[in-house]
């Protein structure tokens, strides 16, 4: 059975996002990339909240397609073809290799598991995650070096123990620290 995987990068007081909305803070410098390079390659279709999805045109962009730079074309030829699946009550279409929804977050998992096919099912943004709660197998996190304050936790917050086992921890360049947690069941 495939995996779900969570994974995103964090400040260390625990948010996605500051009060103010910005994550400009979790620009990855040239390891904490290479990090989402390789973990991509593990992933078979990749779960997105409307926000998360706009985010990420940003690399169907033909200048990043065609990029200068061998890790962000590395990141395109994986990311561009890779299947996504948007969640979202507002947009009237998606493009690329994306399909809107049809079913809640649990239906679409239960649907992409029963499927075949190789590789995580990954999901992007603390609100589909806080959606998805149940159904995470594992937690990947990249903490960095600020506090913010407030905003979009990557956790929900509420009342329920999840208790995990410590799979993995290793430092990402200078400044970043890489969690991964699978799920104790």
């Amino acid at each position: 059975m495939r995996d779900v995987t969570y994974s995103m990068s964090v400040s260390l007081d625990g948010y996605v996002v500051g009060p103010d909305g910005g994550f400009q803070w979790t620009a990855p410098d040239a390891e904490a990339f290479r990090l989402a390079v390789d973990e991509t390659r593990g992933v078979g279709v990749h779960l997105l909240g409307r926000r998360l999805y706009e985010s990420m045109l940003y690399w169907e962009d033909d200048d990043r397609v065609h990029s200068s730079d061998p890790t962000e074309r590395e990141w395109t030829a994986l990311w561009n073809p890779l299947p996504k699946v948007v969640f979202s009550t507002t947009l009237p279409a998606v493009r690329g290799n994306a399909r809107l929804a049809t079913g809640s977050v649990a239906e679409e998992i239960e649907r992409l598991r029963a499927e075949p096919g190789e590789g995580d099912i990954a999901i992007g943004g603390a609100t589909l995650a806080a959606a998805a709660a149940d159904l995470i197998d594992e937690y990947r996190i990249r903490v960095y070096p600020v506090l913010v304050g407030g905003g979009t936790p990557f956790f929900p917050h509420e009342e329920r123990r999840v208790d995990l086992d410590l799979v993995e921890t290793r430092a990402v360049g200078p400044q970043v620290v890489y969690l991964r947690y699978r799920v104790a069941r």
